[in-house]
């Protein structure tokens, strides 16, 4: 594809395909991302659709392998501008006064390949959109250099004449050539995010066998379960877990983080992560797809390919732009002739608006800069799953913050139980099946003082509140002490920190047995970053499921005010209190890391999961922060708004090239060859402007 018309012409065409319920495709990555109904043979329709489209359909997975190097297809480039060089020195001795012009016979032998040969791609396309009923950037270049090397023809061989402008066609054949060389140069450093997340996964495995001694397996021969071993200095072949050894891992690739993270047995290590000083074994667990590189990986791709709400805008546009520019250049030719005009002059000014005017840069302003914004937030550690949260982060202008494991550690301790270690044990046993921080944290308490923990009966949950089970025949109910209270339980005055209690239900009804309070600790950065984003303007609220003191202790630690506090939400209430800030027009992001969260990340207008939260968090959010670190809020948030500025800018000057381009051609200011420089440079600048993107870093 070349150009915003390619893109409106493959999804026209794909749309028609029965069963085809959304397209979308993307210039700057050339993929399309189809929904359709199930059939065995939807992709064997999907891909003749493309084909009869004029294009040739690829498989993702099946594409060529790109050859890197920086001068990668400039071979027929290079050959265009060798013969168009003698054209153009005659030209441009003749600015200077000195009359050199270079027999017809030459120039027609010089230009004639480039046009026809080297231009060879321009017809075919155009050819395709003409059978397609549409319009295109090689129909425009086709028809203009072809109008310019028919009408030397003319001259040379009907009129006679010396003056030719063979020079023009190829010329501008070349500069098209070298434009598009140059953007697809540009294409390739965007892509150097994705190139550089694949160079993560090793080629081997050094897996245990069961015989004994080691065997060197292709990773894609690795199976869950298998004990690989990894040496010092190599990267971690796949996701698992640590069974023997200690040793220090830079996870900076996937996380961003730039110091080594230490790793002991029973700890998760991710693959394509790089092991330290020690040699340790590792048992996998997720291997292929599955593995936490290749999920990144999907994420990057998934929001490099959409598109952003704004180029639905430039869709609009270019649906209607080569159609309108043929007119204008028709209206050229017959409105110069009309006045009186030479015909060479009117076919010049013509071909000038047919060369100026081709859209490749309004097709590529928005996919350009969505491309290098993800690709440097990914190497931040800021994953933005797609690009309609890149686009709206901007606009934020309220972080709600869950509390527990995204602004503190998530790892509350028991600082305080009233019952003997017998209560202790069936408060243990009762939660020792669950993952709440505050389960985990009596079931730790428990472990530390060497008790039995008693498995327990017929737990059930109560969401948000508590659980309720028996213990060696007894029935007992644990849950915070709101819940209790409402049971009509005497629990006293809530202790000044999150609290819960464990209560018997007896013949005499309930029964206090003992008193529970936890502490958390905020996370080292959550302080600074919250200073950071109130620097920014914004609005802050942390929702908390703890009673009003604890919140209010825990906010002041972090920097919020009281009235930035909302306690006593429950999990399935979070997505109504975000929705209640997000009245009177607010913008709101939605910080969190656990299942509970991942309704309210979804009623946020962005939501931002922990990448140290759960899975589920993460497919509810927009934006995931891989290294779990509150700092990156204001990172990507920052992304976003130099991303959307960067889209801006190049929508500008991709418009400002045709809009003052095709005016200045029409009335004869420009001529072919200064429009096909013009044309070439616009894509150019257009690229150039959203590499500027990469020099980004998180604290600039």
């Amino acid at each position: 594809m070349t150009c915003a018309s390619c893109v409106n012409r493959v999804e026209r065409a794909l749309r028609k395909v029965p069963g085809v319920q959304e397209a979308s495709v993307n210039l700057a990555t050339e993929t399309a991302r189809v929904t359709f109904e199930p059939g065995s043979e939807m992709e064997a329709q999907i891909r003749r659709a493309v084909r009869n489209a004029g294009y040739e359909p690829r498989a993702a997975d099946q594409q060529a392998e790109e050859d890197l190097s920086p001068w990668a297809g400039f071979m027929p480039v290079g050959l265009a501008l060798a013969l168009s060089l003698p054209l153009v020195v005659p030209m441009a001795l003749d600015l200077l006064g000195i009359h050199r012009m270079l027999p017809a016979w030459l120039q027609f032998l010089l230009a004639t390949p480039v046009q026809f040969v080297l231009g060879a791609r321009f017809y075919r396309a155009g050819w395709h959109a003409l059978k397609a009923r549409t319009g295109n950037m090689d129909l425009l270049v086709a028809i203009g250099t072809t109008a310019g090397w028919g009408l030397s023809m003319w001259l040379w061989l009907v009129r006679d004449t010396s003056h030719l402008y063979f020079e023009a066609s190829a010329v501008v054949v070349s500069l098209v050539l070298l434009g598009k060389w140059l953007e697809a140069r540009a294409k390739r450093q965007t892509t150097a995010a994705i190139r550089a997340l694949h160079a993560l996964r090793p080629d081997i495995a050094h897996v245990m066998l069961r015989s004994g001694g080691e065997a060197d397996v292709p990773i894609g021969e690795l199976l869950v379960g298998d004990r690989m071993v990894v040496r010092p200095g190599e990267r971690v072949p796949a996701d698992g877990v640590l069974e023997q050894g200690r040793t220090q891992v830079d996870e900076s690739m996937l996380t961003g983080e730039p110091l080594p993270v230490a790793k002991g047995e029973g700890d998760r290590v991710t693959g394509g992560s790089i092991n330290g000083e020690g040699r340790i074994v590792v048992r996998v667990e997720a291997v292929g797809h599955e593995t936490v590189l290749a999920r990144i990986i999907r994420l990057v791709e998934d929001a490099q390919a959409a598109k952003a709400p704004i180029q639905r805008l430039v869709d609009q546009v270019s649906a209607v732009f080569v159609p309108v520019v043929l007119v204008i250049a028709l209206v050229t030719l017959l409105g110069w002739l009309a006045m009186g005009g030479e015909v060479e002059a009117a076919v010049v000014h013509a071909v000038a608006v047919l060369v100026i005017a081709c859209p490749c840069a309004l097709g590529l302003a928005t996919p350009a800069a969505i491309m290098a914004g993800t690709g440097v937030a990914a190497k931040h550690g800021i994953l933005i799953k797609d690009a309609q949260a890149l686009e709206i982060a901007h606009k934020v202008d309220t972080v709600a913050f869950d509390k527990t494991g995204t602004l503190t550690v998530g790892k509350p301790r028991l600082v305080e139980f009233t019952g003997n270690d017998d209560m202790l044990a069936i408060a243990a046993g009762l939660q020792s099946g669950s993952e709440h921080p505050l389960a985990r944290a009596v079931v730790d308490a428990a472990k530390a003082k060497g008790l039995s923990i008693e498995t327990p009966d017929d737990v059930r949950a109560v969401p948000g509140r508590g659980l309720e089970g028996e213990v060696k025949g007894r029935s007992f109910l644990i849950g915070s002490l709101p819940w209790l209270k409402s049971l009509g339980v005497e629990v006293g005055e809530s202790m000044n920190a999150t609290g819960s209690a464990l209560v018997e239900r007896t013949t005499d009804g309930l029964t206090l047995r003992a008193l529970m309070a936890f502490a958390d600790e905020p996370k080292p950065s959550a302080a600074a970053a919250i200073a950071q984003l109130r620097a920014r303007g914004l609005r802050l609220r942390m929702i908390s499921g703890d009673n009003q003191a604890a919140a209010v202790a825990m906010a002041a630690r972090l920097g919020l005010r009281e009235d930035e506090v909302l306690a006593n939400v429950l999990p399935g209430d979070k997505a109504a209190a975000v929705a209640q800030l997000k009245q009177g027009g607010h913008v709101v992001a939605m910080v969190g890391d656990g299942v509970n969260d991942a309704p309210a990340l979804a009623a946020a207008d962005v939501g931002i999961a922990m990448g140290s939260g759960t899975d589920v968090a993460m497919h509810a959010a927009g934006i995931t922060l891989m290294r779990g670190d509150v700092a990156l809020v204001a990172g990507a948030l920052d992304v976003s708004h130099r991303t959307v500025r960067k889209i801006r800018q190049n929508l500008f000057w991709a418009f400002a090239y045709n809009v003052a381009g095709i005016p200045l051609a029409a009335l004869g200011y420009l001529n072919p060859v200064v429009a096909g420089a013009a044309m070439a440079l616009s894509s150019i600048s257009v690229m150039g402007n959203a590499l500027l993107l990469r020099r980004w870093h998180e604290r600039s």
